[in-house]
């Protein structure tokens, strides 16, 4: 094998597979699920994001090349092409039913970093019940533990420095603070520095989701 040969086997990435989207993800004490988002959710989902824009606005990122926008079919489709080649999922945040918010799993790689960026919003009307935290240690059980996940060593939360509700979400979660990565993301026409969060495979323990619960009395307002 050639010099030219072996460092292209290393940076050659073997075929991510599948990733098999559960129908939903919860246990009985949470009171939220996350679920797949659909063709059927079009409407709800629409009016809970937009209705929320002037709330999500200051930390949304966008594309820097200002590509055209997707419509919410473009968009499903780009979700199952997602789930399809291994690269990423998106999930509602449920909650008796309703969409209350978002969390991604994106930019996923399977080769020898196993790892992946969390993303999340959630419905102005339920901030500080909990759901933001509670829907990421859903997320990283599933992700590092459950046999149909795909089973990841790292996962990380990358916040704006300001954005200091992201950050008691990544705090209560239990993240490594990692420092700060400089023109990280282009968020509202220009590339910004974010603070960096990590959790690692080693870290669930009983699971977060339990050690949340445990550590987190949740308000009455949520509990099931």
């Amino acid at each position: 094998m050639s010099v030219l040969q072996s460092i292209c086997a290393v940076f050659r990435q073997p075929a991510a597979p599948s990733i098999r989207v559960p129908r939903w993800i919860g246990i009985p004490q949470c009171p939220i699920k996350l679920r797949p988002i659909t063709a059927d959710d079009e409407e709800e989902w629409n009016e809970v994001r937009w209705r929320n824009d002037a709330w999500l606005h200051p930390w949304e990122s966008g594309d820097p090349m200002h590509g055209s926008p997707m419509t919410y079919n473009q968009w499903m489709q780009q979700m199952r092409h997602n789930e399809q080649t291994g690269r990423g999922v998106v999930f509602a945040i449920d909650y008796h039913e309703h969409i209350v918010g978002q969390i991604s799993l994106g930019a996923i790689d399977l080769g020898s970093m196993r790892t992946g960026v969390i993303g999340y919003w959630v419905d102005q009307r339920y901030a500080g019940h909990g759901f933001a935290p509670m829907a990421v240690a859903l997320l990283a059980d599933w992700a590092f533990c459950d046999p149909t996940g795909p089973r990841l060593h790292r996962m990380e939360i990358a916040l704006l420095p300001e954005n200091e509700r992201s950050r008691r979400v990544a705090c209560k979660v239990g993240c490594h603070y990692e420092g700060v990565r400089p023109r990280y993301m282009f968020v509202n026409g220009q590339w910004r520095d974010h603070e960096t969060y990590s959790l690692f495979a080693e870290d669930a323990g009983d699971g977060f989701i339990h050690r949340l619960i445990a550590r987190h009395a949740m308000p009455e307002s949520v509990q099931s």
